[in-house]
């Protein structure tokens, strides 16, 4: 199986890469967040002419989340368990051959002020709680998304982010670290521990062409599925292309 998680960074703006992607790598799910905008207003059509189908968790001009499938899929949450459905168009999950696919977007946590980051880490709380209820469930399952931390400094280029940065901050790197001690694996670290690679590069004071990156976008994945991890590559060309996002895709290929 074949799965792609993706900030879009505004599904209709990116409609086309979208298309070309899929065309291209054919992923049996691919997650996307950011796709600011409300149901009615996304570009089906476009990916069902690809052979995909769309379910949306969406809000007007902001955050957002869609999976595409070529294949029907069980909608199990449209919230994460916790908060209240469309307060914050912030996680959806299905679930695809006996496989639980949760495509979060989590608070950056640097808005806001101190409230801003304790919603961060409140948010990164309940999605600890709601994975080892998968755990205790013994259930097989991929919690996957932007996550809007750098787990460790091989995660961020030097210089791109302040130590103050909720991305960095240990608290953030924290919560983190529990939801790997729950037992789950960061499948890219999994099969490419040493590696500098990045996910996400600004816009702003030419980070892309600088290569000051951040690595936000992860896959985590509970223990047998980490082990029928085959490949996961960041589809860093992405970044390249004619009005991209400032995400590129993660895909990751489980066999089995």
């Amino acid at each position: 199986m074949k799965i792609a998680t993706w900030n879009v960074n505004s599904v209709r703006t990116r409609a086309a890469l979208v298309a070309d992607f899929l065309a291209r790598e054919q992923p049996d799910l691919l997650l996307m967040q950011e796709i600011k905008c409300e149901a009615h207003q996304f570009p089906g059509d476009v990916f069902e002419a690809a052979g995909y189908r769309a379910a949306i968790v969406g809000q007007k001009s902001y955050n957002g989340v869609a999976v595409l499938s070529r294949e029907a899929v069980d909608i199990r949450e449209r919230a994460l368990p916790g908060e209240a459905e469309g307060s914050a168009s912030r996680y959806i999950e299905v679930e695809l051959r006996d496989l639980i696919v949760g495509n979060l977007y989590l608070p950056n946590g640097n808005s806001g002020g101190d409230e801003g980051f304790r919603a961060k880490l409140d948010w990164m709380g309940k999605l600890h709680d709601h994975a080892a209820g998968l755990l205790d469930a013994d259930r097989d399952f991929m919690l996957a998304g932007d996550y809007n931390v750098c787990p460790t400094d091989a995660d961020y280029a030097k210089g791109a982010l302040a130590a103050t940065d909720a991305l960095v901050r240990p608290e953030s790197r924290a919560a983190f670290r529990a939801l790997i001690w729950l037992g789950l694996t960061d499948a890219l670290r999994a099969l490419q521990p040493t590696e500098t690679l990045y996910t996400f590069w600004d816009y702003q004071a030419g980070a892309w062409q600088r290569d000051r990156g951040l690595r936000i976008d992860h896959a985590l994945v509970s223990p047998r599925v980490s082990e029928r991890l085959e490949s996961v590559v960041v589809a860093k060309g992405e970044r390249d292309k004619v009005q991209p996002s400032d995400h590129v895709p993660v895909v990751v290929v489980i066999g089995g």
